[in-house]
């Protein structure tokens, strides 16, 4: 979550309690994929000269393709047979045969929900609160078993990108759009002129416009490949062109503001086929973040193809399994950082078409990467014109209206997780991306945002129970996270979920059948801000007690992703820990055939200190945004003109520069600048983690916190950690605790010179511990602590 839209994390009062909407919408809990009985006949939409009224609605029954007899608003006048709209009469269970002998795949399909009790095992104090968690997971198993009735179960729901948007069928091209509040549609674009008279789309019952454009007489589509569409709608707040909801694709044209949705169909021979098998879920997750558009050293907007084979080779050498590539939605603003969408369904086309980016993820495949996408469904774009912003005309389409649909400090719209076809947008679209792209799967962005109705803005989350299970939980946005864990774990059991989220949230990595929200990892976001709370202050007022607590403060049985610093801090108006540290003599005194300074001395030291600690002690996982591997000198500043607000306040704009918008990864290459030492320390860190998997160890022992000699000992693993953050005692012959007796080697030095240290430790030396208990640990050796060092012993005999 980029600064700009960022959830307080250091709140100054709490929101007084507001009562909880805790009905579903029983109106809009209609499916209206639903009938009786099913159709075969299609609708070829002629070509009408009728103007936008009432009269050129074809509302007429006889020329409907969805009919539903006798149905109300009540979801028990429906068919007991879950039964989905399809074009060829064919029912679900024949679709999903046909899908699957055509795949030579097993059926995919969500398990049903389990008892939701096991919470209460893992968390006894969850049980005084059985009430709201009973409630939450009642809600969970009624809208299972809604979809299971109404739309042949979970599977068949996420897929609503078969039907809605646009889809080609032997005969023809079908465009379908939810969009209740219009009076009147037609489709509009290239390939019939922008005339909206030519191609009147009708309306069912369930507000959902639809045309059928079959294929020319000498077999070509209707509307070819690359052309620009519309729809244009006649609603209570006016005429308005938009970009399909459900676009694939869509593109800036040149001294344009606004975006144009794109058909995307490519030819068979266009489209990229995947060659190489996904990865599976790797045991410990090291995440490399990072943004395709500022990847390049150039100022300049880089592409999936650059990404692909300059930056994934770079990601892959240095010993992340993981890549969580930002902005792939497409966003209008450029300097949102991708968290103002537009097009839910379309990948960014700054960087280059579908294809190209199918082409970058295969590549990570190859090299072994599970790639990640930083998905947002926590709000969307208010640009009305490319956006889903009154999409219909109304206020309350996609989102809730009024304030409650407003994020006033994010400045954007909020979504309605209680209604029925907001599920099937979000759900389906995260199946797109699984599904089309082969992302493995997803950093959920803003989740604290979505599960509280006061959006965690300036509350203060002090781990207390009942901040979590009140009124000011938004049940339908939990219950709407749970239902898409449980979706993609069903249908996608290597895919991983990381959510961000600040509060806490009691069972927000634990299973959905368990009674969790069902998220793999937590972003454990408190460190972070514990490592800027710390850099403000003097060495002499670091607390070793205060880093430990931070690091280790986690749910048991939860999973954690921990980081130092993320792109949030990589931002105009932050600082990274870099930047803290050495300030403006990283601009200096940075190259190795030049005296350095005290102030890069510490900084260099205390930059692989802070990271190796925040990987030992931190979660379960890791993460590092790109170019902070090496200490990245420069924020991120994206390009942007002069802002005038309405108070009449100016934010002055940096003339729409690239310069701060890229990554200067020459300068951690360049084997004459320091910060080769940094990257080349960070790359050793990744690799001590492969070998050893100390992350996902179950043992982690404290053995010392010393607050006079500044000394962390920590044992994680099969390894041995010790820390000196003394800013100038060394301690020879310095006791450490350890539970294993043997012979010790060093595995990983901080002041080894190629990590820019002194060189004040002999890294062949071996250690023998002695019998007899020290700092609580069975056996003990001596070791020399030089200051401002990290160093990672291991048993000799370690294969």
């Amino acid at each position: 979550m980029v600064v700009i839209h960022g959830v307080s994390v250091t709140p100054r009062f709490t929101i007084p309690s507001r009562p909880l909407n805790t009905s579903f919408n029983a109106n809009s809990s209609l499916s209206f994929f639903l009938k009786k009985h099913l159709l075969s006949r299609k609708i070829f939409a002629g070509k009408q000269s009728a103007e936008f009224d009432s009269s050129s609605q074809a509302f007429a029954a006889s020329e409907k393709v969805l009919v539903s007899d006798n149905l109300d608003d009540d979801p028990s006048s429906f068919s007991q047979e879950p039964q989905i709209f399809n074009l060829e009469s064919q029912t679900m269970e024949e679709t999903q045969a046909l899908r699957t002998e055509e795949r030579g795949v097993r059926p995919r399909v969500v398990p049903p929900p389990g008892d939701g009790k096991k919470i209460y095992e893992i968390d006894p104090m969850l049980r005084s609160y059985s009430n709201h968690l009973d409630y939450r997971y009642g809600q969970y198993k009624r809208l299972r078993e809604e979809i299971d009735k109404y739309e042949g179960g979970l599977e068949a729901f996420s897929r609503g990108y078969e039907k809605l948007g646009f889809s080609r069928s032997d005969a023809g091209i079908t465009y379908r759009e939810w969009a209740p509040g219009a009076k009147a549609a037609s489709l509009i674009g290239d390939f019939n002129n922008w005339n909206s008279n030519a191609d009147i789309m009708t309306r069912n019952e369930f507000g959902v416009w639809e045309i059928f454009l079959p294929n020319n007489t000498d077999g070509s589509p209707a509307i070819s490949h690359g052309s620009r569409v519309k729809i244009r709608m006649d609603t209570q707040s006016g005429i308005k062109d938009s970009i399909p909801a459900w676009i694939k694709f869509s593109v800036q044209a040149p001294g344009e503001i606004p975006f144009n949705g794109i058909y995307y169909d490519p030819p068979e021979e266009e489209k990229y086929v995947f060659k190489h098998p996904q990865p599976k879920r790797p045991k410990s997750l090291r995440i490399y973040e990072a943004h395709v558009g500022m990847s390049s050293t150039e100022p300049m907007v880089n592409t999936y193809a650059n990404f692909r084979d300059d930056v994934l080779p770079r990601i892959k050498r240095l010993g992340y399994n993981a890549v969580q590539i930002m902005a792939i939605q497409e966003h209008s603003y450029y300097a949102s950082f991708g968290y103002h969408v537009t097009n839910f369904f379309a990948p960014s086309s700054r960087c280059g078409t579908p294809e190209e980016l199918k082409s970058l993820i295969d590549r990570a495949h190859e090299l072994g990467l599970v790639v990640l996408m930083d998905i947002v469904h926590s709000h969307a774009s208010k640009n009305t014109l490319d956006g889903l912003n009154m999409f219909d005309g109304t206020d309350a389409h996609y989102f809730h209206s009024g304030p409650r649909g407003y994020h006033w400090m994010w400045d954007s719209r909020l979504f309605n997780y209680g209604s029925w076809e907001v599920l099937r947008y979000l759900l389906s679209n995260a199946r797109w991306w699984l599904e089309e792209y082969k992302f493995d799967g997803f950093r959920f962005d803003g989740v604290t945002s979505m599960m509280y109705t006061h959006h965690g803005l300036s509350v203060e989350f002090t781990g207390n129970y009942t901040e979590y299970f009140g009124l000011e939980t938004d049940v339908d946005a939990v219950n709407y996270l749970m239902l898409v864990n449980d979706m993609i774990h069903g249908l996608y059991p290597e895919a991983i979920t990381v959510g961000e989220d600040v509060s806490g949230m009691p069972t927000f990595c634990i299973p959905v059948q368990d009674g969790g929200v069902g998220f793999d990892y937590r972003l454990h976001m408190a460190i972070a801000d514990k490592w800027i709370e710390i850099l403000k202050k003097r060495d002499e007022d670091w607390q070793m007690g205060d880093i430990i607590y931070t690091l280790t403060n986690r749910r048991w049985s939860e999973k954690c992703i921990a980081y130092a610093e993320s792109h949030d801090q990589a931002l105009v108006g932050d600082k990274t820990i870099a930047f803290w540290l050495m300030d403006k003599d990283m601009y200096d005194f940075m190259a190795v055939d030049r005296p350095s300074t005290p102030r890069i001395d510490r900084g260099i030291a205390l930059h692989k200190m802070i990271r190796l600690i925040t990987m030992g002690l931190g979660g379960e996982g890791y993460l590092n945004f790109m170019g902070n591997e090496f200490g990245h000198p420069e924020w991120i500043d994206f390009p942007r003109g002069e802002q005038r607000l309405s108070d009449g306040s100016v934010i002055p704009g940096n003339n729409f520069s690239y310069d701060k918008c890229r990554r200067r990864f020459d300068l951690g290459d360049a084997d004459y600048l320091r910060y080769r030492g940094l990257q080349e320390f960070d790359q050793a860190m990744q690799h001590l983690e492969e070998n050893y998997g100390f992350m996902t160890s179950e043992h982690q022992f404290i053995s010392r916190k010393d607050e006079a000699d500044r000394v962390i000992v920590f044992e994680r693993g099969d390894l041995v950690f010790v820390f000196n953050f003394h800013w100038t005692s060394s301690y020879f012959d310095y006791r450490i605790g350890c539970s294993k007796p043997g012979k010790y080697k060093i595995v990983l030095d901080s002041d080894d010179p190629l990590f820019g240290g002194f060189n004040r430790l002999d890294r062949k030396a071996e250690y023998f511990t002695y019998d007899g208990l020290y700092d609580g640990r069975p056996s003990s050796f001596m070791v020399y602590a030089p200051c401002r060092t990290a160093v990672v012993y291991a048993l000799a005999n370690h294969d």
